[in-house]
């Protein structure tokens, strides 16, 4: 593969990465808040449990944020290291 191959490559890579991660962040809090409403319908506990459920989907946006991060740094530090055109 030449240097530019590669960095293309990498590139597309480190793209694709963040839509995936953006699209698994944006759905972890609408099923957190889709399971507290539910819950709210279920048990009658309203709002409780649509503000649980958005509590945890959020923090699991958060953590999905927080590990796209680590891996776009990741990405960006390999394609540091691989020689290419400057």
């Amino acid at each position: 593969m030449t240097p530019t191959r590669g960095r293309r490559a990498l590139q597309v890579r480190r793209a694709g990465g963040a839509y995936q991660g953006a699209f698994e962040a944006v759905f972890a809090i609408l099923i957190g808040v889709g399971f507290g409403y539910w819950a709210d319908a279920s048990f009658d506990t309203s709002p409780w449990g649509l503000l649980v459920g958005l509590a945890l989907g959020f923090s699991a946006f958060v953590l999905r944020l927080v590990r796209l991060a680590r891996e776009m740094q990741a990405l960006a530090d390999e394609e540091e290291r691989t020689p290419g055109e400057r």
